[in-house]
């Protein structure tokens, strides 16, 4: 079993990882357009409030999954779910470090699709026009629910936690605070996209989702290799 602190250094890993990778080129140019439509104004604030809107949707998702998890403690075979959840995450993990750069033709399953007619793209679209600073919470709130397949293997990890934690409650816990770790792993890599604001620097983003592919493939392989150990 993994101590609470290996799991929030490995979330906190994955989402790292991710943002330098996976983030860079889907969430990049949303960032980006971020940036330019605040022009001379400052992004800190902006930026700030809509990461902590994305953090905040993942948590409350993270809690949930691991209420459910934490339900199935009243399975008999607990241990053979709990290592296979874990082995499965590892492995979708290194799937995606896998297909990210194209290594492997995954991209339709890994890749990430959303209908220009649908509630989240008409949300967005109406808070874009709110000239206020408050809109990028909201904003955060809402597109942390755009459909990402790293959220969703992130969110596998964490009901597998709620297996492990015993209550419900600690459960719930459990899972908010890993997907706040993985929400808060991916803030630099955007934050960073942000603040060059340049769309001709995300050229060189092959170099980056190389080296991102390996740190994922790398976690992924922790979590196999642990769930074989556990």
């Amino acid at each position: 079993m993994l101590s609470t602190e290996t799991l929030y250094l490995l979330y906190f890993s994955t989402g790292f990882t991710v943002g330098f990778g996976h983030c860079i080129g889907m969430c990049g140019p949303i960032v980006v357009s971020f940036s330019l439509s605040l022009k001379e104004k400052s992004i800190l604030v902006p930026q700030l409030l809509y990461h902590l809107g994305r953090i905040i949707t993942y948590a409350i998702l993270g809690g949930a999954v691991a209420a459910a998890g934490s339900l199935t403690m009243i399975t008999a075979d607990i241990d053979t779910i709990q290592k296979g959840v874990m082995m499965i995450t590892g492995a979708l993990i290194m799937l995606m470090g896998l297909a990210m750069p194209g290594w492997v033709p995954l991209g339709k399953i890994f890749g990430d699709h959303s209908s220009p007619g649908g509630v989240i793209s008409k949300g967005f679209a109406k808070m874009l026009k709110i000239q206020s600073t408050l809109v990028y919470l909201p904003l955060g709130l809402l597109l942390g629910l755009l459909p990402c397949g790293p959220v969703y293997t992130a969110l596998l990890g964490a009901a597998r936690a709620g297996m492990d934690a015993g209550p419900t409650r600690h459960g719930i816990l459990a899972g908010m605070g890993l997907m706040s770790a993985f929400g808060f792993g991916t803030v630099p890599a955007l934050f960073l996209v942000a603040k060059l604001a340049d769309l001709g620097w995300l050229k060189s983003r092959t170099i980056i989702y190389n080296a991102g592919a390996v740190l994922m493939i790398i976690v992924g392989l922790i979590f196999v290799i642990k769930a074989i150990r556990y």
